[in-house]
């Protein structure tokens, strides 16, 4: 923690024993765990607590990977096939989606076009366009297309608990039955875990489910996991009791980051994804030397800030 020492002039000028009043007394400067918690950050932190200080805190840039890209496209075309009348909701009318998506992905997002800047031919994006259409090819074995009519699609939902931690998300799709019935629909472009994993494939699922219930005050039917890579489907169907215990776990994580960011105790976890980090550099594991912490901080004098007291580092993450 950085303090700044407060000072008191006497000014020159001024009746004897008078004391000039400082310009700009500063503050104490306190890190702020950040006030948000999605599932992709408490999942950094749970593989990694050094891996989500980076990327929350340290906020270390990261470079595009070919797989990520490509299941940002695979999502979008997905999304957007929902625009077309049922009956037009076709495989090849779907394949037809991802050039377009593509050009749009690279609108939004320039830096993903390094991925391929080797690549003057073109063959290597062909090749990786070729497997988004493949994967794409693939949703139409596990769902029927014609046959939904998405509640919502890319649907951002937040909730505050009670203990003020706010959750938020984006959830792929939202099914809702003529029943009233809630379906909570993600897609994943890699692989089904095993069997022994899939708890930890789940916990997402939970997370939007308690969002959910916390949002609407009703339990999600079923939670669905497609995956493409390996044309399988996981499915859950949550009871209160396990969003309960969902809702448990993220506030004991939650005050885990809390300590972590008072005390800069960010310890790393050696696992075999450490081989696709791109923080190594970075990481005390591979003889890297994290950015300094508590991060450099500008103090903000107490007339300019109204007289509020101490300033953090973080908001949402």
């Amino acid at each position: 923690m950085e303090t700044s020492s407060e000072g008191v002039a006497e000014d020159a000028g001024a009746p004897a024993g008078a004391v000039a009043a400082t310009a700009a007394v500063p503050r104490p400067v306190v890190a702020i765990a950040p006030a948000s918690l999605s599932p992709s950050r408490a999942g950094d932190f749970m593989q990694c607590p050094l891996l989500y200080r980076f990327r929350v805190i340290d906020r270390l840039p990261e470079k595009p990977s070919e797989a990520a890209t490509r299941g940002t496209l695979v999502h979008a075309v997905l999304e957007r096939l929902f625009d077309a009348p049922a009956g037009e909701r076709t495989a090849p009318r779907a394949k037809a989606l991802v050039p377009g998506q593509w050009e749009r992905l690279l609108a939004d997002r320039p830096e993903v076009g390094e991925l391929f800047a080797d690549d003057p031919a073109g063959e290597r994006l062909a090749g990786w366009l070729t497997e988004a259409e493949r994967l794409v090819e693939r949703w139409f074995t596990l769902e029927d297309p014609s046959r939904l009519e998405p509640a919502e699609r890319e649907l951002f939902v937040e909730t505050e608990l009670d203990s003020g931690l706010r959750l938020r998300g984006i959830i792929d799709r939202v099914d809702v039955a003529p029943t009233g019935e809630v379906r909570i629909v993600d897609y994943k472009t890699g692989k089904a875990p095993r069997p022994e994993y899939a708890e930890g494939a789940l916990f997402q699922m939970k997370f939007y489910a308690l969002v959910v219930w916390r949002l609407k005050r009703v339990v999600p039917r079923r939670l669905q996991l497609v995956y493409l890579g390996s044309g399988d489907v996981l499915t859950y169907d949550p009871v209160p009791a396990d969003l309960e215990r969902v809702e448990r776990k993220l506030l004991a994580l939650w005050e885990a980051i809390r300590r972590a960011t008072e005390t800069g105790d960010w310890r790393p976890r050696p696992t075999k994804l450490c081989g696709w980090c791109d923080h190594q550099a970075h990481c005390p594991e591979f003889g890297g030397t994290p950015p300094p912490y508590p991060l450099p901080l500008a103090t903000v004098p107490d007339q300019a800030r109204g007289g509020q007291g101490a300033q953090g580092t973080m908001g949402a993450d």
